[in-house]
């Protein structure tokens, strides 16, 4: 039996919407303030900025196409795509993380003054921007590693435009040129971390990896206990895009076949218990065992 019960997330589009104009119009501003002043922290935020602008695009085209519905050329929708927008987006933010550590470390070198005080309020203006963002993808970035790719990238910037806001009080302070370099390689290492994580996730699930939120021995103790059943072989989990994932097993029930009413039961069971979308179960008597349960183990 195959359920195809689908159930989507809110609609964000206008939240994508909101939060590419917020940061685009945000990321002129920081580059004009950060060439203006000579500030690398400026300066490398822009580009972050810039480079989740792009991330923000291609989260949003993942989550439009997802929404598509199913085609004789591509029977489970295009959901996969997400998966693949929040693969680029850690990408692109390794790339910008690169970038960044580069330009610091010639700074501690070559170090450039700047005008504090304006730093601290373009700065002060991304915690805005950034936190607003953050909090427009909130809701849907427990369910959704594409949503949630998008709401880490922002809620990590507005942190980072924190911590310029602190480097540029202490450089009025102290007149540590070295701050600003030293403060944008502090960005660099918590762009850094929320990255790894989300590449790792994106990869195991690009990979067909069982996600993170379900317990695969949970379900396979679950499907085993079911009245009828002797054993189960065959079982899959895997992520069909970033909020839905698919399942598929084999029962063997040597009374026989069972009624809908027990698998539409199990469906149900294993859409609330376990938020799987797409179930798909095979009974079999086990008077003739399936080639497949020898190479099975779960």
């Amino acid at each position: 039996m195959d359920a195809h019960g689908h159930t989507h997330s809110h609609n964000h589009n206008r939240a994508f919407a909101v939060g590419v104009t917020l940061n685009v119009g945000f990321v002129l501003v920081e580059a004009f303030y950060g060439w203006l002043t000579g500030s690398l922290a400026l300066l490398s935020d822009a580009g972050h900025n810039l480079s989740d602008v792009l991330g923000l695009l291609i989260a949003w085209g993942g989550f439009y196409l997802a929404r598509l519905r199913p085609s004789q050329k591509h029977t489970y929708g295009l959901g996969r795509v997400t998966i693949m927008a929040a693969t680029f987006n850690a990408l692109i933010l390794l790339v910008a993380i690169g970038g960044i550590v580069w330009e610091a470390i010639s700074r501690f070198s070559h170090p450039v003054q700047i005008q504090g005080v304006t730093v601290m309020v373009v700065a002060a203006i991304g915690v805005v921007v950034n936190g607003v963002t953050a909090w427009l993808f909130m809701s849907g970035s427990k369910d959704d590693l594409n949503l949630r790719g998008a709401y880490l990238h922002m809620a990590a910037d507005a942190l980072v435009s924190l911590g310029v806001v602190a480097a540029a009080a202490l450089f009025i302070w102290t007149g540590w040129t070295w701050l600003d370099p030293a403060i944008s390689l502090v960005i660099a290492l918590v762009i850094l971390i929320g990255t790894w994580d989300l590449l790792r996730h994106a990869l195991h699930l690009s990979l067909d990896g069982v996600p993170a939120s379900i317990e695969l021995g949970d379900i396979a103790d679950y499907l085993s206990s079911l009245p009828g059943v002797s054993a189960i072989h065959d079982l899959h989990i895997w992520a069909m895009s970033t909020s839905e994932t698919a399942l598929t097993v084999h029962l063997v029930m040597p009374d026989g076949q069972p009624d809908d009413d027990f698998l539409c039961r199990v469906v149900n069971a294993l859409h609330d218990r376990f938020d799987i979308e797409h179930p798909t179960i095979q009974v079999e008597t086990g008077d003739q065992p399936c080639l497949l349960s020898v190479h099975t183990t779960h």
